[in-house]
């Protein structure tokens, strides 16, 4: 890998609450993923990402990866943030590089936007991502603003409106011990199978609802209104 250009002096001390790093998958509602972003946020592009950044009138503050997916109209040379530039051929997705760079900083919190939709192995691919033990202790969410999705291993709340679906889908084998409140389909210290599809379409019945597990780890998927 190269620099293009070398990280400000600043960023050297500087702690970053939230970091915002933009995929290459789709993005189906532009004016709820700009409503994600904070000022203060942390802008990283994975390559083709920048996309929608620029899309949303967001400058990054850096953008990694190959840049074999940049927009056409987008000139790197002319870019005054930072660039860090690896060879196609690589182990790692674009965005897992991204994810790498993210967790150095050590943040509170990265949100993975126009990480879904498109190719389906790069959609599973990035889904995986969140299992990824050197992100354990950073709250990772996949949010586009429509869909969010993220791990839970011991107890999570989930923010959004009655009415929204939350689908409960046990990540690596059996999730023991499953409690929820708030969902209109109550589970209570409850086991849901890896390969059922019982934690489906659940529905929230009020503003905040609370998954609570034992034993293993769920994926929650949350689609708002």
């Amino acid at each position: 890998m190269h620099r293009l250009q070398h990280p400000p002096l600043w960023r050297m001390f500087f702690y970053f609450m939230r970091i915002i790093i933009f995929a290459n998958g789709e993005m189906p509602n532009p004016d709820k993923a700009r409503a994600l972003i904070h000022p203060t946020d942390f802008i990283i592009c994975a390559d083709g990402g920048a996309r929608h950044a620029l899309a949303l009138g967001l400058i990054p503050n850096l953008i990694i990866g190959d840049m074999d997916s940049l927009p056409s109209n987008f000139q790197l040379s002319a870019f005054h943030g930072e660039a860090i530039v690896y060879p196609k051929d690589k182990n790692e997705t674009d965005l897992e590089l991204a994810l790498q760079h993210a967790a150095a900083l050590t943040p509170d919190e990265i949100i993975i936007v126009a990480a879904l939709g498109g190719r389906i192995d790069q959609t599973l691919a990035n889904i995986s991502l969140l299992s990824n033990f050197i992100l354990a202790t950073c709250n990772l969410r996949l949010n586009d603003g429509v869909e969010e999705i993220f791990l839970c291993k011991k107890q999570v709340e989930v923010k959004g409106r009655s009415g929204d679906t939350i689908s409960l889908i046990p990540w690596g084998g059996n999730a023991e011990g499953v409690t929820t409140q708030n969902l209109k389909w109550k589970l209570n210290n409850e086991i849901l199978y890896f390969n059922k599809t019982r934690g489906i379409s659940n529905e929230m019945t009020s503003d905040v609802a609370t998954i609570s597990i034992a034993k293993g780890s769920l994926l929650i998927v949350h689609q708002t209104k």
